[in-house]
């Protein structure tokens, strides 16, 4: 079967692979240059099946009051007149429950701890290689009341058979010896030994190589105007540089998923939540971190990428903008320097930012659409990277009429009519 892939960032490679591994042909189509160029570009670098939970939660609404009103806030809202945000909004409200977050929460902890087998596979086989530890993670409480409150959590974690550690402050300190000249800072944390760290760009970058050597072809900088549909089907893809004809499509564009299907009268919940990152080289290895801490307070994730850190965080929603803003650039330096002063100059630090996909409930959208060859792998918000190998499987067995490992029926656009 010839088959298209709209998108060559981390989600539409991993597609890409595990399509042509099941013997399809295959054809990327990306506006970039090169894969790995927008949202995949320069990611918070966790892979994180324990941290795979949704941003609707029943304590949310209260705790971004809070957050807005803070001075390194992780939260930033730009009043905009935009019907899809609005609606988006409301439909996260509406996921702000106990139940709703439960039930999110286990869909998206079942497909990252998928991908992240899924990865291992293929790294195993491939040996490709993108500055990775296996090393775990550390979620860092500040407060006594963040440490108090992660029972709801760890409930879910337990009931999905995710492994976890409770830590006190000794604890902490013995998965990230840099913590401990600032040990007064925090009092305990959540460690996730089964969480990983790895650059994500570098990865999609080599598996694009591989993918390419294995027989997939990489349309570079074709900009995709729309599909034309017939007959309930979809007869091509057209670009800047023509039509691609293909006997099924995949869509994997992220944040501008919704703009290509929208005239197809196909309804897409996902929207752009803005993130940052700073990337800055070693400077002292011995007071850096030795994976990934993530600062629940500013909800920032400070990550080890071989001779360099990553800090990644901030959800600023502002419609499609890139705009780089000093401020978001502020957290992430106090964050860093906060808890491993001395790691590193950040007045070497490069600045970035990306538009990261994100449903209202959390999860993904994966599977068909009503084009009996159209489908979806788009919504992974911020754990493109965490989920890109276990949905490029999963997307790769539903599309060649296999059944898959996991659940996947409420991952779909169905669910959003339940």
């Amino acid at each position: 079967m010839r088959i298209a892939v709209l998108g060559a960032g981390v989600v539409g490679v991993a597609s890409a692979w595990y399509l042509r591994q099941a013997g399809h042909d295959v054809t990327v189509i990306d506006r970039q240059a090169a894969p790995a160029m927008e949202t995949s570009f320069a990611n918070a670098g966790q892979i994180s099946p324990g941290m795979s939970a949704p941003w609707a939660g029943p304590d949310t609404p209260r705790k971004a009051i809070t957050w807005l009103l803070m001075r390194h806030s992780p939260l930033v809202v730009w009043p905009l007149l935009d019907p899809a945000l609005f609606d988006w909004v409301v439909r996260f409200l509406g996921n702000c429950n106990s139940a709703a977050y439960a039930r999110n929460k286990a869909r998206m902890v079942r497909l990252a701890e998928y991908s992240r087998d899924k990865l291992g596979e293929l790294r195993a086989g491939t040996g490709i290689a993108y500055d990775a530890r296996q090393r775990g993670l550390l979620q860092l409480f500040r407060t006594q009341k963040q440490a108090d409150g992660v029972e709801s959590d760890t409930f879910v974690l337990t009931t999905l058979g995710v492994p976890f550690e409770v830590l006190d402050r000794n604890g902490c300190i013995v998965q990230e010896p840099a913590l401990a000249p600032v040990s007064h800072k925090f009092v305990g944390g959540l460690k996730l030994p089964g969480d990983e760290t790895g650059d994500a760009r570098l990865f999609t970058e080599r598996l694009a190589k591989l993918a390419e050597a294995a027989g997939v072809v990489f349309r570079m900088g074709a900009t995709i105007t729309g599909l034309q549909s017939e007959g309930g089907r979809i007869v091509s893809v057209e670009t800047d540089q023509g039509s691609i004809i293909a006997d099924a499509y995949v869509m994997a564009l992220g944040s501008y998923s919704p703009r290509l299907l929208r005239p197809l009268g196909i309804r897409l919940h996902v929207y752009p939540v803005k993130g940052y990152s700073i990337t800055v080289p070693v400077g002292d290895a011995a007071a850096s971190p030795v994976s990934t801490v993530m600062d629940e307070t500013f909800k920032v994730a400070v990550t080890r990428l071989g001779d360099r850190i990553r800090v990644g965080g901030t959800a600023e929603l502002g419609g499609w903008s890139t705009r780089l803003r000093e401020a978001r650039r502020g957290t992430l330096v106090h964050s860093l320097t906060d808890l491993f002063p001395g790691a590193a100059d950040t007045a070497q630090a490069s600045f970035w930012t990306g538009l990261r996909p994100m449903t209202p409930d959390g999860p993904p959208v994966i599977g068909p659409t009503k084009f009996d060859n159209l489908w979806l792998n788009t919504g992974h918000g911020t754990l493109g990277w965490t989920m890109a190998c276990g949905s490029g499987a999963l997307l790769a067995d539903l599309i060649g009429g296999r059944v898959p490992d996991i659940q996947h029926d409420d991952l779909g656009l169905a669910r959003y009519r339940l």
